[in-house]
């Protein structure tokens, strides 16, 4: 399943700005650790598209491997699934620019130093790290000026309202030294580029926004060091992906199959399934004019139209408006299927999803009468 869904988010990587946004999720908790999903999809730098799914593995956490983290080999420890997702998503072939976004987690030395060299990286920094003369990151920065602000919009969370922040800049590069356990192995230091936004003045009562990002790309002036956090910011889509996996879709953490296998492939299958969703989420009024092949094979074209003219009404608002071929007219379809009027506002995930579920019923459904009527004439 992993590799269908690479080969074809591959494909629509092409000739395309691309973020390979990574991050871990919780699936089963069991108080002091549990069973984790790590997930990996591509989004489209410039609009913040989801062109599918690029990788996933599946791992346990419990209390007692933190002790001898330090004692072992990178490749034996769990955090090298940050590294072996960044040598995935390298072998995209294709892509106009690939970068690897992550948050603090991946904030690995190992994983700066070792990234493949046509794969950029933006990572939120976790680290106070040493720098070459023997200084602090944080220290540094601190000193340097600042170069410029930028006005951002906090949207409402719970607990939050929404607000206006201002923001200073700084940025340029730093040597940062490896940590003294890796001096022997990795003496070799790395040159980053820093990009601080800072709320200097926040509200009373309120804590202030602080971003620190490490990156791989070479900033010059304050619109490259912005471009880089838009790029960052993007990284929200895989919270998004979990969101539609467990409370706004598949429900996963209320599995109840006791064995990892067959649960794991239910899991993989579900985060496949809810990209798609995301897609088509995204595509539902067409505006990108993509096709439909980035989230459904050229084979369901058909099946497509069959669906579309006998979903469509009577009037203009329950007719596909959208183009054959594309994602969007598939959308329509789904949409239609899990319950869409055509009014009352635009089709959300859950009624996406419920209709791309009743699709691949039918598709399945039509695909067995195609057997059946081959053997029968195959018997004649």
């Amino acid at each position: 399943m992993c590799e269908a869904a690479f080969v074809r988010t591959g494909q629509a990587c092409r000739g395309r700005d691309i973020l390979a946004v990574q991050d871990t999720t919780v699936t089963r908790s069991n108080g002091v650790g549990g069973d984790y999903l790590h997930a990996m999809i591509a989004v489209d730098a410039q609009d913040g598209a989801v062109f599918g799914a690029l990788d996933a593995t599946f791992c346990e956490r419990d209390t007692g491997q933190r002790a001898t983290r330090h004692a072992r080999a990178f490749e034996d420890k769990e955090s090298h699934r940050w590294l072996a997702a960044t040598e995935r998503a390298g072998q995209i072939t294709g892509a106009a620019r690939l970068t690897m976004v992550a948050d603090r987690e991946a904030d690995i030395y190992d994983l700066f130093a070792r990234r493949p060299e046509h794969v950029d990286m933006i990572v939120r920094a976790n680290h106070n790290r040493t720098l070459d003369g023997g200084d602090k990151m944080a220290d540094r920065i601190a000193a340097m000026p600042r170069l410029g602000t930028t006005q951002l919009t906090l949207p409402a969370i719970p607990g939050r309202a929404s607000r206006a922040a201002t923001l200073s800049i700084r940025f340029g590069q730093m040597t940062i030294k490896p940590p003294k356990r890796l001096e022997k192995t990795t003496p070799a230091s790395i040159i980053l580029t820093y990009i601080d936004l800072r709320e200097e003045t926040p509200p009373d009562g309120i804590k202030p926004v602080h971003w620190r990002l490490l990156t791989t790309y070479d900033v010059t002036d304050v619109i490259g060091a912005l471009d880089v956090a838009e790029r960052y910011a993007k990284r929200w889509k895989i919270e998004e992906l979990f969101r539609t996996m467990k409370r706004k879709g598949f429900n996963i953490e209320a599995l109840r199959i006791k064995d990892t296998a067959p649960r794991n492939r239910l899991i993989l299958a579900c985060m496949i399934a809810a990209t798609i969703v995301m897609q088509m989420v995204a595509e539902r009024e067409g505006v990108r004019l993509r096709p439909l092949t980035d989230a459904f094979d050229v084979d369901d074209q058909p099946l497509l139209e069959t669906l579309s003219a006998t979903l469509e009404g009577k009037t203009d608002r329950q007719r596909n408006p959208h183009p054959k071929g594309s994602l969007a007219f598939a959308t329509w379809v789904c949409a239609r299927l899990g319950g869409w009027t055509g009014y009352y506002g635009k089709p959300g995930p859950i009624v996406i999803l419920s209709g791309w579920t009743d699709f691949q019923s039918i598709k399945h459904g039509a695909q067995l009468a195609r057997n059946m009527g081959q053997k029968i004439n195959q018997n004649v």
